[in-house]
């Protein structure tokens, strides 16, 4: 999870409230059921000494809003004056979850909440393509239609020497117009630092589009069947199959970190470490690229005035440091928001991989 969105909740005064459930909207029962949903949260949240103001502000924006289309959690994190954190999770959350505290609770946002890699979606047939660009922060940065010549594009019957001479200029038009979205989806693309690129539409077109892609960019190429371009009928497949591509490239990102984390412990001298002691020093010292969390317990750590001063004995934070104030905070909070603080990223691993004290880190430097 890219923690540069979440930015702002380091500097932001508590407590907080953040919570997380399924919000799911596939049945004529869904807002209702989202109701008695918000009803137990609130509860549970009210029995933790949020604040009528805070509660308030986390009902406008559960119950406020568009509905989700289809299987969705999610997440929201809030003070008694704004909401901070209104997020929808692709994988919606085995049971709701709702905690006040001195900082937010950002563990189930690692779980469940990790936006899907930068990519490119390309709807192509003759005469061009529908492009979509979507970045690391889900945020689609680029979405047009790039079509080039419609005339002529399609085949006529007869024969002959002006026949033949007719088709083969129908088939440079087409050519021309795939190669003009061609380009721009390579130039969005790498713009991007895509990692995947789903091509649909019509089967000839997307083999000329593909052939005529950067080589860089052809190799995150994944072809899907349905959908055409301007078509009403087969897009709700077309994003069913986009959304498993999407789930299996955070999937396989998730992997890559875990072996790379293994990789490095099984080292001597290793970039990685595991266990409250070790990690809550590598944060102190702005030395931690990716905090990998697995279900950790309620242990608690020291925390100074900056989120990123964390330690487990009080005396690495007076003497080292200088800090004359520090707190008690729960571990499954503190870290992940120190993480933010020192631009690292935050990946949940539970039931993936087993670590001491349920926190590991890959370092940036020895």
């Amino acid at each position: 999870m890219d923690t540069t969105r979440l930015r702002e909740l380091t500097t932001a005064d508590g407590p907080f409230a953040s919570i997380y459930f399924d919000d799911t909207h596939n049945t004529e029962d869904a807002a209702k059921h989202r109701e008695l949903t918000w009803r137990e949260l609130r509860e549970e949240l009210a029995e933790q000494g949020a604040s009528e103001r805070t509660l308030a502000t986390v009902e406008r924006a559960v119950l406020g809003g568009e509905p989700p289309v289809g299987s969705s959690g999610r997440a929201v994190v809030a003070t008694a004056e704004r909401v901070l954190l209104d997020q929808r999770l692709k994988e919606p959350p085995a049971r709701p979850v709702a905690r006040v505290s001195r900082m937010p609770y950002l563990v189930p946002l690692a779980e469940h909440g990790e936006l899907p890699p930068p990519h490119v979606v390309v709807v192509v047939d003759r005469v061009g393509a529908d492009v979509t660009a979507v970045d690391e922060h889900g945020t689609v940065i680029d979405s047009r239609t790039v079509e080039g010549a419609d005339s002529q594009v399609h085949k006529v019957p007869g024969g002959g020497w002006s026949h033949r001479n007719i088709q083969a200029h129908t088939e440079e038009v087409v050519k021309n117009n795939i190669e003009k979205a061609a380009v721009h989806v390579g130039v969005v693309a790498r713009r991007i630092g895509a990692t995947l690129v789903v091509v649909a539409g019509d089967p000839q077109s997307r083999k000329v589009l593909l052939d005529t892609l950067p080589q860089a960019v052809r190799d995150h190429a994944r072809e899907v069947e349905p959908g055409g371009r301007k078509e009403g009928s087969g897009n709700a497949e077309l994003d069913t199959l986009i959304d498993e591509l999407l789930a299996e490239a955070t999937r396989k990102r998730r992997a890559e970190v875990t072996e790379r984390f293994e990789t490095a412990l099984a080292k001597p001298t290793g970039l990685a470490v595991q266990g409250l002691e070790a990690v809550t020093t590598a944060l102190r010292e702005h030395n931690v690229e990716t905090l990998l969390v697995s279900d950790p317990d309620d242990s608690e750590v020291l925390v100074g005035p900056d989120p990123s001063l964390l330690a487990v004995q009080e005396e690495e934070l007076t003497t080292a440091y200088g800090v004359d104030e520090v707190e008690h905070a729960r571990a499954d909070e503190a870290l992940p928001m120190a993480a933010a603080t020192v631009g690292a990223d935050v990946v949940g691993v539970t039931g993936e991989r087993e670590i001491i004290d349920g926190f590991g880190a890959i370092l940036r430097h020895d």
